[in-house]
């Protein structure tokens, strides 16, 4: 019964002495609205047989934009947020709130699910920040926030780098099956046997870029999953200059997926 599922959902990530990050997580973990947003979203999800799009996701979203987030400010890149007169810590707020909100609209419908996410999100943000930012930093933030959410589609043009930050973070929970392409359930296509090639996927500090993506496939037709999904969300992110993505499959040499974006 959904009051089981609900009871599970429990949002961690690593806060790094972010006060502003753990009062976000405090006030989300204590939302029993957005929690069922996230219980209708992936029963929408399992109704059209697609992959993954709980809580589970979210948090896996959120806690890979952080990562993501935190590799690039490491090397000196500069969250657009930084130009309000913001800081790195409250781009990390913008960041996992995106994450957290940006299928929500999949409560609704899969069909234009991240304008649904908007209106959602919208009323949602003013009450889960209201304790962490006074007006009109609130609102300034929540419309970065927006923006980031819309822009996780596949034509979303983010104008940030936060919202091109969640955008890859969501085409990066694909390891183990885990894939954002959905496919037909029980029906051997490329879709579900790229989906199923994809072992893991490690995100690391980069030599020459700021990120270095390693994806682990057990077959080649993981790379029909990567470039269908995450070549395409990484153009146009903004993030094509500091990411670097590798793919190794087992028993062969180690193969280039893609080259280094230059976009």
């Amino acid at each position: 019964m959904y009051q089981d599922v609900i009871a599970e959902m429990q949002i961690h990530a690593p806060a790094e002495r972010n006060a502003k990050l753990g009062a976000l997580l405090e006030a989300v973990n204590a939302d029993m609205q957005l929690k069922a947003w996230w219980y209708a979203q992936q029963v929408n999800a399992e109704r059209l047989q697609m992959s993954d799009h709980s809580w589970i996701h979210v948090q896996k979203v959120m806690n890979i934009g952080l990562r993501l987030l935190r590799l690039l400010t490491r090397r000196g890149v500069e969250p657009v947020v930084v130009q309000h007169g913001f800081t790195p810590k409250d781009a990390e707020v913008l960041v996992a709130a995106a994450a957290l909100l940006h299928d929500t609209g999949m409560s609704i419908h899969r069909t234009d699910h991240e304008a649904y996410s908007l209106f959602l999100a919208a009323r949602k943000l003013d009450e889960l920040l209201a304790g962490i930012y006074d007006e009109p930093a609130r609102s300034i933030l929540a419309s970065e926030t927006l923006h980031a959410i819309i822009g996780h589609r596949r034509r979303g043009d983010p104008l940030t780098l936060e919202a091109g930050i969640v955008r890859v973070a969501d085409a990066l929970d694909m390891e183990q099956g885990r894939s954002r392409v959905p496919f037909e359930a029980n029906r051997p296509n490329i879709h579900s046997l790229s989906a199923a090639a994809i072992d893991d996927v490690r995100i690391d500090e980069g030599e020459d870029r700021a990120i270095r993506i390693e994806i682990e496939m057990n077959n080649s037709a993981g790379i029909f999953q990567v470039d269908e999904l995450l070549a395409t969300k990484l153009r146009g992110s903004g993030l094509e200059d500091h990411v670097e993505v590798t793919a190794r499959i087992d028993a062969e040499h180690e193969k280039r997926l893609v080259p280094i974006f230059r976009i």
